[in-house]
């Protein structure tokens, strides 16, 4: 029995001024995650510019140009804990600029939380937002209506927003979606339940997370483990370096080692500061085997009766994230588990209209832009769909010149997965 705290990963999206930022140092601050002389230098700030009130939207907009610009431009995180989780926060940009940033920040994410202006409604910036969340399979979205501050807390402003997310997010595969309002800059409904919402039964937005279980989302049965580094500190040890990107493993589990397809046994688990009977996703250990096989960075173990696929073509989807368009025939490399390897786009079959989730005939994509490709490769990679495995599904573009990340990438094995709107 461990009395170790789980651990949820939420990532923050909305449109601009939605109040991503005030939500979340509203929520830090209500439960001491704000260091005491970061606030008073807040406070200082609210002072200079005349305002009755610290604006805790500076907790996570740290950055000067932030600040003076009013806008997130890159992906904050954050990390508080309560008496019954920890929590680690990504809080994505709302412009439809750093649309990519949003993707960095859900790939990780157990949880989207997605922000809405109650005044305002339905954006395109929301439709964008909770299609990438679909994109990348994240089994939770939460819907904050925000600012009911300003609609003096109408119930009927809430059920009509509450009626248009759930009328579009139907043409999207979303298991879990739940609805709440809120004010952040007061601070209704974050970590307290408020009479000014009284005809609101639900949870609070921290009830919520505290709560929310993600226990079942995790792939507990399909073991994949992408060798990170060979571990050879003399010659009668040789260990295999990795994080376990999904499934367990026990020590005398039967194992075969890819591409080579050589079988073997696990000898032992290793962690950081013990030798385990068993490890599962998402550990970081050490694996030795009965036998002794040429295994090196890139290769990947797993259970024997239990295969990835193996093959150097796949249908993706790819969000886009560099100012150079992505084009049909460009070579570029890929970097799926521990692999870098040299790939073309073999075809570009079209991109998406995020707000309509219409399908546009395109041999390219711009910046920001999300559409469906195959992918050649130079050598076979291991991979599953990122639907039944996020880590070996999914994979970053690489510029081959300049090194920098070009795109994002979705592997799909089932023409269904995507919504069929036209």
């Amino acid at each position: 029995m461990t009395n170790e705290k789980d651990l949820l990963r939420f990532v923050t999206a909305g449109s601009i001024d939605d109040g991503k930022s005030t939500l979340i140092g509203r929520l830090l601050y209500e439960n001491q995650g704000v260091y005491q002389d970061q606030f008073l230098s807040i406070k200082e700030i609210a002072q200079r510019k005349g305002q009755v009130q610290a604006d805790l939207s500076l907790i996570v907009d740290g950055l000067k140009s932030e600040r003076e610009q009013g806008i997130t431009i890159d992906v904050a995180y954050r990390y508080f804990s309560t008496a019954k989780r920890n929590f680690i926060i990504a809080d994505s940009p709302g412009h439809v600029q750093y649309t990519r940033n949003m993707v960095t920040a859900a790939s990780t994410a157990d949880l989207a939380v997605i922000l809405v202006d109650a005044r305002k409604g339905i954006l395109e910036q929301t439709k964008r937002h909770s299609f990438i969340a679909t994109l990348l399979n994240i089994p939770h979205i939460l819907v904050v209506v925000n600012k009911m501050d300003l609609v003096d807390y109408s119930q009927e402003v809430f059920e009509q927003i509450k009626k248009d997310y759930l009328d579009f997010s139907s043409r999207l595969q979303i298991h879990d979606i739940q609805v709440m309002p809120v004010s952040a800059l007061k601070g209704d409904f974050i970590t307290k339940k408020s009479s000014k919402l009284s005809w609101y039964e639900g949870r609070t937005f921290l009830q919520y997370l505290e709560n929310i279980s993600i226990v079942s989302d995790r792939n507990l049965i399909d073991f994949r483990f992408p060798v990170q580094t060979l571990i050879r500190p003399n010659p009668d040890f040789r260990g295999y370096a990795g994080r376990i990107e999904s499934g367990v493993i026990k020590a005398g589990d039967d194992v075969a080692v890819l591409p080579s397809g050589k079988k073997s046994r696990i000898k032992s688990i290793i962690s950081y500061d013990k030798e385990l009977e068993e490890a599962f996703t998402p550990q970081s250990v050490v694996l030795t085997l009965e036998d002794e096989i040429d295994i090196s960075r890139g290769d990947m173990l797993i259970r024997q009766r239990n295969v990835p696929e193996i093959g150097d073509e796949f249908e993706t989807l790819i969000c886009w994230m560099f100012e150079q368009p992505a084009a049909e025939g460009e070579k570029y490399l890929i970097k799926h588990t521990t692999n870098i390897v040299p790939a073309l786009i073999k075809e570009l079959r079209y991109k998406i209209d995020i707000n309509t989730l219409h399908r546009k005939e395109s041999k390219e994509l711009g910046l920001n832009d999300i559409g469906r490709a195959i992918i050649k490769t130079q050598k076979p990679v291991m991979f599953d769909s990122y639907v039944k495995n996020h880590a070996t599904g999914s994979f970053i573009v690489i510029d081959q010149f300049s090194n920098a990340t070009a795109g994002a990438g979705i592997i799909w094995d089932k023409p269904g997965v995507l919504p069929e709107t036209d």
